[in-house]
């Protein structure tokens, strides 16, 4: 049978959540900057016994907590989503399964075997978001796609969508005659272009 991705893709709000990213080096703080890109009012604490300057430039910019401890359970109490990144293995196999243990999601930074979830390739215009998935086998490919979207995805797709929601708000009927108003009315979209 083909390999496929199996992934389930959604978008957290993230402001309505609590999340704790373990370590301070390096990749937190990458963790931490898209994060933050992607969602600049989450809820976002950090443990690490030491922070990059970098991050704690970050943390200043967002609602980011810095915690300078080493690793212990109780850090995730109230904890939604946590994000591994300690340079121990060990710490962060222990980090995934106290997370199983409560039904935390967790992601162990570049150990797809000890993930709920992914961090993808995200490209953002507006109200538009798209989010890239290589199922963990290859983040560069999703890099490279998402610069790849952020080129070909114009830059007024935000007003197109901000139109098209006024225009749902007149259309009268129920849910399925406005879904195919709306798709009627958006098809030329998608339409191929002739030569």
């Amino acid at each position: 049978m083909e390999e496929r991705n199996n992934l389930y893709p959604v978008f957290l709000k993230a402001k309505n959540l609590s999340v704790l990213i373990v370590g301070g080096g390096f990749v937190a703080e990458e963790k931490l900057t898209f994060l933050l890109k992607s969602s600049p009012d989450a809820h976002v604490t950090m443990v690490s016994p030491m922070f990059r300057e970098g991050t704690i430039e970050l943390a200043k910019k967002g609602d980011v907590t810095l915690i300078e401890a080493i690793y212990s359970k109780c850090y995730l109490k109230g904890k939604h989503v946590v994000v591994a990144t300690t340079d121990v293995p060990e710490v962060n196999i222990k980090i995934y399964k106290h997370c199983r243990k409560r039904s935390i999601l967790v992601n162990v930074a570049d150990n797809p075997r000890y993930c709920d979830f992914y961090m993808g390739g995200i490209v953002t215009k507006g109200h538009v978001k798209v989010a890239i998935s290589t199922n963990g086998k290859s983040p560069t490919t999703a890099k490279r796609l998402r610069q790849f979207f952020e080129d070909v995805i114009p830059e007024n797709v935000d007003d197109l969508v901000k139109n098209l929601n006024e225009y749902r708000k007149t259309i009268k009927g129920d849910f399925e005659q406005k879904v195919e108003t709306l798709n009627e009315f958006t098809k030329g979209l998608i339409e191929k272009k002739k030569l």
